[in-house]
Protein backbone atom coordinates (compact mmCIF):
# COMPACT_ATOMS: atom_id res chain seq x y z
CA UNK A 1 0.00 0.00 0.00
CA UNK A 2 1.09 3.59 -0.78
CA UNK A 3 2.42 5.69 1.91
CA UNK A 4 -0.60 8.22 1.12
CA UNK A 5 -3.12 5.60 1.25
CA UNK A 6 -1.50 4.13 4.99
CA UNK A 7 -1.67 7.94 6.11
CA UNK A 8 -5.53 8.26 5.07
CA UNK A 9 -6.99 4.68 6.80
CA UNK A 10 -4.95 6.04 9.42
CA UNK A 11 -6.39 9.56 10.04
CA UNK A 12 -10.26 7.41 9.47
CA UNK A 13 -9.26 4.70 12.22
CA UNK A 14 -7.84 7.63 14.76
CA UNK A 15 -10.99 9.53 14.17
CA UNK A 16 -13.18 6.48 14.49
CA UNK A 17 -11.62 5.46 17.47
CA UNK A 18 -12.53 7.73 19.76
CA UNK A 19 -15.71 9.27 18.22
CA UNK A 20 -17.46 6.36 19.20
CA UNK A 21 -16.24 6.20 22.74
CA UNK A 22 -18.82 9.01 24.91
CA UNK A 23 -20.77 11.26 22.64
CA UNK A 24 -22.85 10.75 19.72
CA UNK A 25 -21.52 7.93 17.29
CA UNK A 26 -19.39 9.48 14.29
CA UNK A 27 -18.75 12.63 16.37
CA UNK A 28 -16.00 13.79 18.73
CA UNK A 29 -17.39 15.63 22.16
CA UNK A 30 -14.97 18.06 23.65
CA UNK A 31 -13.90 14.53 26.33
CA UNK A 32 -12.98 12.68 23.08
CA UNK A 33 -11.23 15.34 21.50
CA UNK A 34 -9.18 16.06 24.69
CA UNK A 35 -8.46 12.29 24.38
CA UNK A 36 -7.59 12.19 21.20
CA UNK A 37 -5.03 15.07 21.17
CA UNK A 38 -3.37 14.26 24.49
CA UNK A 39 -3.05 10.79 23.16
CA UNK A 40 -2.18 10.98 19.61
CA UNK A 41 0.01 14.33 19.41
CA UNK A 42 3.18 13.76 21.46
CA UNK A 43 6.02 15.96 19.70
CA UNK A 44 6.34 19.31 21.18
CA UNK A 45 6.23 20.76 17.53
CA UNK A 46 2.55 19.69 17.15
CA UNK A 47 1.41 20.19 20.48
CA UNK A 48 2.65 23.99 20.20
CA UNK A 49 0.77 24.38 16.72
CA UNK A 50 -2.82 23.13 19.25
CA UNK A 51 -3.77 24.76 22.33
CA UNK A 52 -4.18 21.77 24.79
CA UNK A 53 -4.58 23.73 28.14
CA UNK A 54 -7.85 25.03 26.43
CA UNK A 55 -10.01 22.25 25.08
CA UNK A 56 -12.89 24.85 25.01
CA UNK A 57 -10.98 27.17 22.24
CA UNK A 58 -9.99 24.16 20.43
CA UNK A 59 -13.81 22.50 20.16
CA UNK A 60 -14.79 26.78 19.24
CA UNK A 61 -12.07 26.49 16.26
CA UNK A 62 -12.89 22.87 15.18
CA UNK A 63 -16.76 23.40 15.61
CA UNK A 64 -17.81 24.81 12.58
CA UNK A 65 -21.32 24.29 12.37
CA UNK A 66 -22.27 25.16 16.75
CA UNK A 67 -23.36 21.49 17.57
CA UNK A 68 -20.28 21.42 20.51
CA UNK A 69 -18.97 18.35 18.68
CA UNK A 70 -16.51 17.52 16.03
CA UNK A 71 -17.25 15.80 12.96
CA UNK A 72 -14.95 14.30 10.42
CA UNK A 73 -14.72 16.95 8.18
CA UNK A 74 -14.40 19.01 10.95
CA UNK A 75 -11.20 16.97 12.13
CA UNK A 76 -10.40 16.52 8.57
CA UNK A 77 -9.82 20.07 8.55
CA UNK A 78 -7.56 20.48 11.54
CA UNK A 79 -5.52 17.71 10.34
CA UNK A 80 -5.00 19.55 7.21
CA UNK A 81 -4.10 22.87 9.53
CA UNK A 82 -1.62 21.33 11.53
CA UNK A 83 0.08 19.61 8.11
CA UNK A 84 0.24 22.64 6.82
CA UNK A 85 1.61 24.31 10.06
CA UNK A 86 4.36 21.25 9.97
CA UNK A 87 4.80 21.90 6.14
CA UNK A 88 5.90 25.78 6.73
CA UNK A 89 8.08 25.16 9.64
CA UNK A 90 10.05 22.21 8.31
CA UNK A 91 9.95 23.99 4.48
CA UNK A 92 10.66 27.54 5.73
CA UNK A 93 13.53 29.25 3.27
CA UNK A 94 13.61 26.98 1.07
CA UNK A 95 13.21 26.81 -2.87
CA UNK A 96 11.58 24.21 -4.91
CA UNK A 97 9.64 22.62 -1.89
CA UNK A 98 8.58 19.70 -4.71
CA UNK A 99 9.76 17.07 -5.36
CA UNK A 100 12.31 16.95 -8.59
CA UNK A 101 12.20 14.60 -11.35
CA UNK A 102 14.72 11.81 -11.01
CA UNK A 103 14.37 12.57 -6.93
CA UNK A 104 13.76 8.50 -5.45
CA UNK A 105 11.96 9.59 -1.87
Amino acid sequence: MARLEKVVEEIVAIFNEYADDRGKEGKLCKQELQSLLVTEIQSQEFKDAINLEDINEAMKSLDKNDDDEVNFREFCCFVCSLAKSHHRATTAGRKGRGRRQGDEN
